[in-house]
């Protein structure tokens, strides 16, 4: 596909076809996973799998700062010409080493220190064993988690989408069966889920390697000259793609903290829903920022403006449709989620529907802002990215969450409401600002 010169509308909607796939699939993995074990354990192993959340969120992000950070970089310097083939070459080196010493890292942490982890994140009692029992298969493929998101982001800059898609469909579909067979089959509960989780991703990993086996790759590695400025240069471009999803993760664990000492249990677990809900609704916009950021990036470094816009306004349209989608779901809904993941007490009935319509009001322009994010990496303003990310991740919702519940214990289901809305009006101003300068640079 020639991102400079072909037609943007097809090249669009193919990525974002290929990119929606691997965003579904990623999400499937944590939606089956709750299912399954809600189904089994009841609303005890929904809370449980809401408290190990977080560390999904520290492996993924950590896998998209080498991973968004460096293809970025490599499709703007393809953008600029074949002389540079060596220079996209040791971006893509620095970003594999970069890769390998993260995962070594995350997965010592995650195997010696599990349980002060869970407990930090929020488990108690009869909830910390169920963790434990999650996260003991998973203990032995942390990196595989790592790199499929930082070789996915690398397949679809170097015009293999369909492979990515294709790596995580194919580990999502053994999660899905695998899920019902251990859990249910085996009956092996939560450890069971666990397991299919863990096979799911190396299979993952194994499709998506044999993308070095073709004619068509690219992804070279070389002798980098100056490592430690590149990789510098890779974690400044991804640093906010990575703090969206650690975002996740500390919002996580706060909101579980903070319901367990205001609302209790019940709401936890009904939160626990809310977050496969709202990873759901997080992944569609990933997949709108992934389908759009190679060809603005290579376009970018082509000094491309129409080009870039025109990307730009497809993105806004699939941004608002998914944003429309998630909110009246949830709005008209909001049973369907609970009884997909769990079989609901009277209490759960009785509390769900609301706290689920509450929180809902922010996907509504959650998809824009995860996008914006995207928008900005890949005309390369990390500043704003960061300044998004940051905002929407840690400070303006972290001070709301702390806040609102002094006020009213059930104002805290609009903390993600208001952060959205202030967030946006910024990342509106800002991407505005950009996409006019575009054509003087």
């Amino acid at each position: 596909m020639d991102f400079i010169h072909g037609k943007i509308r097809p090249i669009y909607f193919k990525y974002l076809a290929a990119a929606f796939g691997s965003a579904l699939v990623t999400s499937i993995y944590s939606i089956v996973d709750m299912a399954m074990v809600g189904q089994y354990q009841g609303p005890d192993g929904t809370a449980a799998l809401a408290v190990v959340a977080p560390i999904w969120n520290i492996i993924y992000s950590l896998g998209l700062l080498m991973g968004i950070g460096g293809a970025v970089i490599f499709s703007t310097i393809k953008g600029q010409g074949s002389q540079k083939d060596d220079e996209a070459g040791e971006v893509f080196t620095v970003s594999v080493i970069g890769s390998i010493l993260l995962a070594l890292l995350s997965w010592l942490v995650i195997v010696v220190f599990d349980q002060p982890l869970l407990t930090f994140f929020g488990a108690k009692k009869n909830l910390l064993p169920l963790g434990l029992s999650y996260l003991k298969p998973i203990q032995f493929v942390v990196p595989c988690f790592l790199f499929n998101q930082m070789l996915a982001a690398y397949l679809r800059n170097d015009n293999d989408p369909a492979l990515a898609t294709a790596g995580v469909l194919s580990g999502g579909i053994f999660n899905i069966f695998g899920d019902y067979v251990f859990v249910f089959v085996f009956d092996m509960g939560i450890y069971g889920a666990g397991l299919a989780t863990a096979i799911g991703a190396v299979i993952s990993t194994l499709v998506m390697l044999t993308h070095f086996l073709k004619k068509s790759n690219t992804l070279k590695l070389v002798r980098p000259k100056h490592f430690m400025a590149r990789l510098s240069q890779i974690t400044v471009t991804g640093f906010s793609t990575f703090f969206i999803d650690v975002a996740m993760g500390i919002l996580t664990i706060l909101f579980n903290r903070q319901i367990m000492k205001y609302l209790g249990t019940n709401a936890l677990s009904v939160y626990g829903i809310i977050v496969n809900v709202s990873t759901f609704v997080q992944c569609c916009a990933y997949s709108v920022g992934q389908a759009a950021q190679p060809i603005i990036s290579v376009n970018f470094g082509a000094h491309q403006p129409q080009r870039i816009q025109e990307v730009l306004k497809y993105a806004l349209m699939s941004v608002a449709f998914f944003s429309l989608l998630w909110t009246a779901l949830s709005l008209f809904a909001p049973m369907l989620f609970v009884c997909i993941f769990m079989t609901p007490t009277p209490e759960i009935m009785k509390i769900a529907p609301w706290i689920i319509r509450c929180y809902g009001l922010s996907f509504l322009l959650l998809p824009f802002n995860i996008f914006s994010t995207y928008y900005f990496q890949a005309i390369l303003k990390p500043r704003s990215a960061f300044i998004v990310s940051v905002s929407r991740g840690l400070v303006i919702s972290g001070v709301l969450i702390l806040i609102l519940p002094l006020i009213n214990p059930n104002a805290l289901w609009l903390a993600m409401v208001l952060t959205e809305i202030i967030v946006a009006i910024y990342a509106g101003v800002s991407m505005i600002k950009y996409t006019c300068h575009l054509s003087t640079q």
